[in-house]
């Protein structure tokens, strides 16, 4: 597993070449481009945590041992490192807002669980069926909302200070146009500290706690420069927690989706015999997903971040990522550093989630650009509009005591009308071919042929 081969000189990548993942640089050049994933995955997998609420320095711990834990499960031969992931924010805050941080963990580790299960079906049958469950219309608007559906949260946090919300959402803007390569990559975390400094200069650096009588200041001030994360217990016993699970299921298929396209990328780049770690790699985001869960840290998921370091720089080699892993994990032992981050203002948040929500349901948008997505098809039409708009406007259920968010419902509805639609459209075409009636030119849509 650790026996990497020198590639070069170990100094220099040569031209037309890529550091593979067996191969390594020598270990200064190795760990000064750890160090440099560290800072690269460091603002999105803070800004979760600062979002939900969730312990800063307890997540951070949580994603050095998972990127651990995926380098072991691949068997070393896929770099990756795991941060923590966008796509468990709506279903987190929404169990935040009740105050059941235990009913959260519960959730986080059943998508664990749900995505391991999938790795090993991939593993053993292949992607196809994920593909048929999820065709890109389905799977673009799955995403879209999940993003989408945090509209509000981010409106409640800008109104808390609009100018500073306002100054770090142009701070994004202009950081991510005006730069190219690495700083641009980082264009939210740069924001964020924008807004961060002007919040401190104009003396609104946040609000006192309640609880403990202190400010920002003087709780970042008390902070010890080395201590334990806060760990939590998840809980599976609350009768609110089973709906919360419901809530949380539909992230899965964002998670396979990022980790699919994660490894389809480094096969790309380096071998395509890659791609057969795809499974491995979908088991073990989930095993990395459920021990975060266990012990009180956000969701994880292969970092886009990471994976733009690796093409920038060439190298591809796992040991880069066994010391950013070990980086994380001193690093979240370092209670300031949390309090740091802990501290930023809401209305700083705002202006920065106004902008990151936002893209998450870009992303969602992109999965129909790149795959054609014809939207003349009604049943395609419908299958986007229906679950937009109840993740926007995020719907609610109530059935039998059990609450069901925009998430879960929106997910469902795209699923039954993509799939019902067709199904009715193959069963039309069916009775035309035997002497049925016809159906109109378009009345359908949903099937390729209807």
């Amino acid at each position: 597993m650790f026996g990497w081969t020198l590639h070069g000189d170990g100094r220099t990548v040569a031209p037309g070449k890529v550091v593979a993942p067996g191969e390594r640089l020598n270990w200064p050049a190795t760990v000064a481009m750890g160090v440099q994933h560290v800072v690269a995955m460091f603002g999105a997998t803070f800004l979760v945590p600062t979002l939900t609420g969730f312990p800063v320095s307890t997540t951070l711990l949580f994603s050095g041992l998972g990127t651990i834990l995926f380098l072991i499960i691949t068997g070393n031969r896929l770099p990756s490192y795991l941060g923590s992931s966008f796509a468990f924010i709506a279903p987190i805050t929404a169990a935040m807002a009740q105050g059941a941080i235990g009913s959260a963990l519960a959730g986080i580790i059943a998508v664990g669980l749900l995505l391991a299960v999938v790795g090993v079906v991939v593993q053993v049958a292949g992607l196809g069926w994920v593909d048929r469950l999820m065709p890109p219309v389905v799977a673009g608007a799955i995403v879209a909302l999940i993003g989408f559906n945090l509209a509000p949260t981010a409106w409640s946090n800008f109104q808390a200070d609009g100018i500073a919300a306002t100054i770090t959402l142009v701070a994004v803007i202009l950081f991510a146009v005006l730069f190219r390569g690495f700083l641009g990559r980082i264009s939210i975390f740069l924001g964020v500290i924008v807004g961060f400094v002007y919040s401190a200069a104009t003396g609104y650096f946040g609000v006192e706690n309640p609880d403990t009588g202190l400010s920002p200041a003087e709780v970042i001030d008390q902070a010890a420069w080395i201590g334990l994360p806060q760990f939590h217990v998840p809980d599976f016993a609350s009768p609110s927690t089973w709906s919360t699970i419901a809530m949380f299921l539909p992230v899965v298929l964002v998670l396979v989706a990022e980790n699919v396209g994660h490894v389809r990328g480094v096969a790309t780049m380096t071998d395509d015999s890659v791609n057969r770690y795809t499974g491995r790699a979908l088991i073990a985001d989930g095993v990395a997903t459920m021990a975060a869960g266990a012990g009180g840290g956000s969701g994880t998921t292969t970092y886009g971040e990471n994976i733009g370091v690796m093409a920038a720089t060439r190298v591809y080699s796992t040991a880069v990522y066994w010391v950013a892993g070990a980086a994380a994990i001193v690093l979240a032992f370092s209670p300031k550093i949390g309090a740091v981050f802990n501290s930023i203002p809401a209305g700083v948040l705002g202006g920065v989630t106004t902008a990151l929500y936002g893209l998450i349901g870009i992303i969602g948008i992109k999965i129909w650009v790149d795959n054609r997505v014809d939207f003349s098809r009604p049943v395609n039409q419908y299958t986007a509009a229906v679950a937009l708009v109840i993740g926007i406007a995020g719907f609610t259920m109530q059935v039998e005591g059990f609450e069901f968010g925009g998430i879960v419902i929106g997910t469902v509805a795209a699923l039954v009308i993509y799939h019902l639609g067709n199904l009715i459209a193959r069963a039309r075409r069916t009775g035309a071919d035997d002497g049925g009636p016809i159906p109109a030119v378009g009345q359908m849509g949903g099937d390729p042929e209807a």
